[in-house]
């Protein structure tokens, strides 16, 4: 029987030995992440190819330049174990369909954050670096005691350096004990420490304290190896400050905002629309605007691309109504959310949470997407497929 085995491995390893280089990465590179991974079992030889460094990063150029987006969803309820799902748009514009697919479990932790197809997750005490489809994961050294101190992480990538960081925001509080528990909604916030950790050292630096407020947890969008979130100077304005940290440099620096938002209702949310840095803003006629940086850095090429008119997703339930309008009267960016925009121009959407919806802003309509086993919760990430086995860097 091993004999067999041997022989069969001989000869595939032939096979692809007589082949160009260019020739196996242009196939291989082609293909998702699913299948290459189940080609590891054919023999060593395709799992040492499956690991190779080459294929890795030119399998995530490819993954990273379809015709679609990707994401991960995963599902709010701890009853649920937190299971993860992909989702992907490659075919949508070509043949209106979208893949949805539930992934094998992997542990039953909270997901933070995705880059260059990593996921960033957390447990109760530990972080961990993983990669959903090789199932592949690091967990990172521990750095407080109480996870309640913990305000926000936040995970990226820098090109140049090749370098992955995860960055902790560590909320001193005057901790108030009740029934002999911690309750972090009546403790005050006395000061933020930023932590960092290089992917691969073995310990977090501490690097100073933050002077904004990130106890409330917004999206990150991630442009020109920054980090940018939206953030206010204290407790007493909601004006919002578009803030952005250097994952070379490892300073904070606010970024201009257009004179349009001078009032406290402007940008909600950030995210990042072919390449640039882009934020949804509300005004009083509950129309979502959203603006571009033309130029990163540059002030005056902020623009507004488009408009989304009001909607109400039909298949939120009568239940989720009054969740919705407190929160759309609270905090605007976390009822609709611009996901992304498609290849055809159609803009992809998020309600509260719960509905995924295409805007065709040439023709003003609607359409909500609906899927198998898609949770009734969910947070949604933007996610591409990859080979990334952590310790090899992808560009």
């Amino acid at each position: 029987m091993s004999k067999l085995v041997k022989t069969s491995e001989q000869q595939t390893s032939n096979m692809m030995e007589k082949l160009p280089q260019e020739i196996i990465l242009g196939i291989l590179s082609r293909l998702p992440p699913t299948s290459l991974l189940q080609s590891m079992l054919v023999c060593r030889a395709w799992r040492r190819l499956i690991r190779d460094p080459l294929l890795v990063a030119t399998h995530f150029s490819h993954m990273a330049d379809k015709d679609g987006p990707s994401f991960i969803f995963q599902s709010n309820r701890p009853s649920s174990s937190y299971q993860l799902f992909f989702i992907d748009f490659s075919d949508f514009h070509s043949q209106g369909k979208v893949m949805f697919k539930k992934l094998p479990d992997l542990m039953s932790i909270y997901l933070v954050d995705s880059c260059n197809g990593l996921l960033c997750m957390r447990d109760a005490r530990w972080i961990y670096i993983c990669n959903p489809f090789t199932r592949v994961y690091l967990q990172l050294p521990i750095l407080v005691k109480y996870p309640a101190q913990v305000g926000h992480i936040a995970f990226g990538f820098h090109q140049t350096t090749k370098q992955y960081k995860v960055i902790q925001v560590v909320d001193l509080r005057q901790l108030v004990l009740l029934g002999g528990r911690i309750d972090v909604a009546t403790s005050t916030l006395v000061q933020s420490q930023v932590h960092v950790l290089t992917i691969g050292d073995p310990s977090w630096r501490h690097i100073g304290t933050l002077p904004y407020d990130l106890t409330r947890p917004m999206p990150k969008a991630l442009v020109n190896g920054r980090l940018h979130w939206l953030s206010k100077p204290n407790n007493d304005t909601t004006a919002s400050i578009l803030i952005s940290f250097d994952l070379e440099t490892e300073q904070f620096q606010e970024v201009a905002k257009p004179d349009c938002c001078g009032s406290n209702r402007c940008f909600h949310h950030l995210m990042v629309l072919r390449g640039f840095l882009s934020a949804g803003a509300y005004h009083d006629n509950d129309e979502l605007e959203v603006w571009v940086m033309k130029e990163y850095g540059i002030k005056e090429s902020w623009i507004k691309e488009f408009t989304i008119g009001n909607h109400l997703p039909p298949t939120l339930q009568q239940n989720d109504l009054l969740h919705f309008n407190m929160a759309k009267a609270r905090f605007p960016n976390s009822s609709v959310r611009v996901l992304c925009i498609l290849r055809n121009d159609e803009i992809l959407l998020e309600y509260l949470n719960r509905v995924v919806v295409v805007f065709d802003p040439r023709h003003g309509t609607f359409k909500e997407l609906t899927f198998d086993a898609m949770p009734h919760w969910y947070k949604i990430v933007a996610h591409v497929g990859s080979l990334n086995w952590i310790h090899i860097p992808v560009c």
